[in-house]
């Protein structure tokens, strides 16, 4: 019974996007006892990615299977890693300061419109008008949530605009990317093992570079909190790459709706914080244009 509901789960985009979502929503409030916690942002990106890495790198060891290093298995974990992790990492913790976390959010819930942009340009897993409402309506709720913040009426520059409108699009080249280079034969998680290596030494190198590998030990003062991130992260990572592989970049790109609403009820039931009316109709939205993407995809 229980391999039965493992092989439902595993070939059921819907469920995929739902758990991979709720992961990922998990990650906000776990991030933000971190960082309150004096630990630097490219520090606990550094340990998502080289936890999740590790963790997976032995549970495909311990199975009697290894991770392929071919040049082009090479090529994707660096691309998929650079567009996925490191480059939205690096633009997220740059634009805050300039322009806000309220308004850096609504940035990065653009992804699913840029994702479907792109894949309208690349004819690459276009999603179905129902599909198209789906994200709209998801957009509007992401929105609406965001608004709320009361970080959006900082003023910025318009290079800082530009540079925080890059984050969407390098996340929307990802999730195309990991589709269009999928390498042929390959399994789901020994693809999410090479990105998240690949990152970790991608973002271990840019702390070096910045002389600040001494940042790494201040994780061992939140031992639990570390542990659980990696839990999270590699719980998160296991099923991330799968929903690409059935749900196609358009349908995954949704998991930032699905997050929002997560790490909202996250942090009311269990970091105490309080939201406005408003912001809870938001989270009705984004569930009620989830449903719709939902339904497109049973009808695919």
């Amino acid at each position: 019974m229980l391999e039965k509901a493992f092989k439902y789960l595993k070939d059921s985009p819907t469920w995929l996007l739902i758990l991979t979502g709720a992961l990922l929503g998990l990650t906000f409030p776990l991030g933000k006892l971190a960082s309150e916690a004096s630990i630097a942002p490219l520090t606990w990106a550094w340990l998502i990615s080289a936890g999740a890495g590790i963790v997976l790198l032995s549970i495909q060891i311990s199975s009697g299977k290894t991770v392929p290093l071919s040049k082009n298995y090479l090529q994707y974990y660096l691309i998929s890693s650079a567009f996925s992790l490191v480059i939205p990492n690096i633009l997220i913790f740059n634009v805050i300061p300039k322009l806000g976390s309220g308004f850096t959010s609504i940035l990065f819930t653009l992804s699913p419109i840029a994702t479907l942009a792109l894949s309208s340009l690349w004819q690459v897993r276009m999603p179905s008008r129902l599909g198209v409402i789906g994200i709209v309506v998801g957009l509007a709720g992401a929105l609406t949530v965001t608004l709320t913040r009361g970080e959006v009426g900082n003023p910025a520059s318009l290079n800082w605009i530009l540079a925080g409108l890059c984050i969407p699009v390098s996340l929307a080249i990802g999730n195309l990317y990991r589709t269009m280079a999928w390498p042929k034969g390959s399994g789901p998680l020994e693809l999410a093992i090479g990105s998240n290596l690949a990152a970790a030494m991608l973002l271990l190198a840019m702390i070096a570079i910045r002389s600040d590998s001494a940042a790494l030990q201040d994780l061992l003062s939140i031992k639990k909190l570390a542990l659980t991130q990696v839990l999270v992260s590699a719980a998160m990572f296991s099923v991330f790459f799968r929903l690409q592989q059935v749900g196609g970049p358009t349908f995954l790109s949704q998991i930032g709706y699905v997050a929002a609403g997560v790490a909202l009820f996250a942090g009311t039931f269990f970091l105490g914080e309080k939201y406005s009316f408003i912001t809870w109709l938001g989270a009705a939205i984004i569930v009620a244009g989830i449903g719709f993407s939902v339904v497109a995809q049973k009808h695919r």
